[in-house]
């Protein structure tokens, strides 16, 4: 029975009737539900916007899906066949029809279509047989020893601990080439403080900032060694246990294992804590231990994480090679990873709890101890990687807007550390103690532009362009160096044997504040070329189809690793290489391979992203900002498809399913009106009262407020 204006009618009398014309019988009692309000043309549109946004995420995806394999053979787009117009088409459908699933099942609506009666029943027949009775009772038991096993977070702590314990004890350590120049750094500048001689700035001396390289017109006219190319607190960590190392042992090899040791102790506690806040929601219980809080359990999302849930999250941990050679790395990317899903773990916390009122009428508060965890791993995000602070200062404006009543926490947990950090890395650079950042480092994406229309068509680069350019690079040696996955060669970027595109011993500030001129043009001249460039250099990133072009296992068994050590190279020297090659070997099977890589939770990440903001859960994404930063980070890096980018969004990539999932219930409990675990509404029993009326059903179509989230 329906209403002229949209609305529902519902009858409250057993015996009521209608009328031919709709209209309820005389001396029954209609009573009006609104189930959906009327949509205007404004709410249209919005609706168009959102799907809109959706669908440029899943056109994106499909693009550098389809570009994949002209790439991989150093093709460009010019080369786009019917083959990648099919792999568009195709991948495009699926990415879409994974947002749309997502959003019709959060929405309560039919996704597949309804099993006949008779395979109900054949299937209940079957689950009733003995055999399958064995089988559920070994599940349920398996069920419990899941959820008693996980519902604390020491006990987390212990599992991953046990768990990833042969990672330190048989392979020791993994680093690359940056932690070497790290303690190498370091070095140079114990030396100086000591008092020993040392070049500085000459065209016949080659320094550790020459390395990377660092332009000399960045450097202070009073020698120092120190700069913020890996970030100056984190350089001076690693070099200072390098040092004693030396010191104690001779070598730095002890130096590498204890902080890998320390590494692994920091990941298991930050990936126990968030996964405990995750799964144990233990910031919803009272401090007196009692049940949870009723309103938001009613909703669906107070609900602890299912066995399988835990069990599935936790394998990915202890066995995707992403987590598990990550937990020794030594590449600063893994540490900024591992204090991200502690912070991540926050946020969810913040966001559960928001809204929440004490006695007294304010707001919530944070506990002390999670005050502290989030702190601390701002900190350490902020020392480990120099990207963090814009990621962070974002998220503080994010914050006072949707959660202004507690800004005293954003203030201190996230602000604060923000300034002291960052601002006091700053004034060291001002006042000439360390050097900067060559900011050449950022300009990966333009660099890879001007390389390959200079490998391409050199012809094609207009000559105020290459005047412009001249004191920067040798546009030559810049089209010789050029590499689609990799900028570093074009910037000049290791040994002493390596070739000079960039003249950073001549090139002064005056000359680079030409760059972006020259390369306006450039592009202008050339927009085919420089649209290669640009996707060569990140299509890697969203298509799952993609191998690696660095994995996390090239750390476990580099060059620096198994030749350039003194002891450790010798230490289970063949079982590291054969840990490797298993990883690379799994990388490359088809379709079971792609779980090892970071690009198939990036991409996943982005659709969950895309239906959060179909479903209109602005709150939610709010605090999931973070992770599409992230992932133009990963567009900016200087290299492809580069795995150590893509680990903050992997490790966190289980606890957003979980917060989908859960958010999800409470959406789909919103629209039947009902709440979990109350009888069938398709019932006529469920909604008669003692009187024998009928319950009148109202359902809102606001959106059920989030809950509360703490440490």
């Amino acid at each position: 029975m329906h209403a002229d204006d949209g609305r529902h009618l519902v009858s409250t009398a057993g015996s009521a009737h209608t009328t031919p014309s709709g209209d309820a019988a005389a001396g029954a009692t209609v009573e009006t539900v609104a189930i959906r309000p009327r949509r205007t043309r404004l709410a249209g549109l919005a609706a168009g916007a959102r799907w809109g946004l959706a669908g440029f995420a899943c056109l994106w995806m499909a693009l550098c899906t389809a570009v994949g394999p002209l790439y991989w053979v150093e093709g460009s787009i010019a080369d786009w066949s019917w083959a990648n117009t099919a792999y568009f088409l195709i991948s495009f459908a699926a990415y879409l029809g994974i947002v749309i699933l997502l959003v019709r099942w959060s929405g309560h609506r039919r996704i597949l279509p309804q099993l006949p009666v008779a395979t109900k029943r054949r299937l209940v027949h079957l689950a009733l047989t003995a055999p399958m009775q064995a089988v559920a009772h070994a599940g349920d038991w398996c069920r419990r020893m899941i959820l008693r096993g996980t519902d604390r977070w020491w006990k987390l702590f212990l599992i991953l601990l046990i768990g990833w314990l042969w990672v330190p004890t048989t392979l020791l350590s993994a680093f690359g080439a940056d932690m070497r120049s790290q303690a190498r750094e370091f070095s140079w500048a114990w030396n100086q403080w000591l008092g020993v001689d040392q070049p500085y700035i000459g065209f016949f001396s080659f320094v550790p900032m020459d390395i990377y390289p660092t332009a000399h017109y960045l450097w202070p006219e009073d020698p120092t060694y120190l700069t913020d190319q890996h970030n100056i607190v984190l350089t001076v960590c690693y070099g200072a246990a390098t040092a004693v190392s030396r010191y104690l042992t001779g070598s730095n090899d002890a130096g590498f294992v204890a902080l890998s040791a320390i590494q692994f102790v920091f990941a298991a506690f930050c990936c126990a804590a968030t996964a405990n806040r995750f799964f144990n929601l233990p910031f919803l219980r009272p401090a007196d231990g009692g049940e949870r809080i009723d309103a938001l359990h009613e909703t669906g999302l107070a609900r602890p994480a299912g066995a399988l849930q835990r069990f599935v999250i936790l394998l990915f941990f202890l066995v995707c090679p992403l987590a598990v050679f990550a937990t020794i790395s030594l590449t600063k990317s893994p540490l900024f990873a591992f204090s991200f899903v502690w912070w991540f773990g926050v946020w969810y916390e913040l966001h559960m709890t928001r809204g929440e009122l004490m006695p007294d009428g304010k707001a919530r508060r944070l506990n002390t101890r999670s005050w502290m965890a989030f702190a601390a791993a701002s900190c350490v995000m902020l020392i480990s990687a120099k990207y963090a602070w814009y990621i962070i200062v974002l998220q503080i404006l994010l914050a006072l807007i949707a959660d202004r009543r507690r800004w005293h926490v954003y203030v201190t947990a996230l602000l604060l550390p923000t300034v002291l950090i960052h601002g006091g890395v700053v004034l060291m650079i001002q006042s000439g103690l360390i050097i900067n950042g060559d900011p050449i480092e950022s300009r990966g994406i333009q660099l890879q532009q001007i390389a390959r229309v200079a490998k391409l068509n050199p012809e094609g680069i207009p000559e105020s362009a290459a005047e412009l350019l001249e004191p920067i690079f040798n546009l030559d040696q810049m089209a010789d160096a050029y590499r689609q996955d990799d900028a570093d060669p074009v910037k000049s970027s290791g040994i002493q044997s390596k070739k000079v595109s960039y003249k950073w011993r001549t090139v002064t500030e005056e000359d680079m504040a030409q760059f972006n001129t020259a390369w306006a043009q450039i592009v202008a001249a050339n927009p085919v070329i420089a649209l290669d460039a640009l996707l060569a250099k990140c299509y890697g990133y969203f298509d799952v189809t993609a191998s690696p072009y660095t994995s996390m296992d090239y750390y476990v068994d580099s060059i620096y690793v198994q030749n350039q050590t003194e002891w450790i190279k010798d230490w289970c020297h063949d079982w590291r290489a054969s840990v490797a090659q298993f990883a690379r070997d799994w990388g490359a099977v088809p379709v079971l391979g792609w779980l090892t890589h970071g690009n198939l939770y990036v991409s996943l990440t982005l659709l969950i992203g895309a239906a959060e903001v179909v479903l209109r859960r602005w709150r939610t994404l709010a605090w999931h900002i973070p992770l599409a930063l992230l992932m133009g980070v990963m567009i900016t890096a200087p290299a492809n498809n580069f795995e150590r980018h893509m680990l903050p969004v992997a490790f966190c990539f289980g606890f957003l399913c979980l917060t989908f999932w859960r958010e999800s219930l409470a959406s789909r409990h919103t629209a039947d009106g009902t709440p979990p675990n109350s009888p069938n509404p398709d019932t006529v029993e469920a909604w008669l009262l003692p009187s024998g009326r009928y319950r009148s059903i109202a359902v809102r179509p606001s959106v059920i407020r989030a809950p509360r989230t703490i440490c």
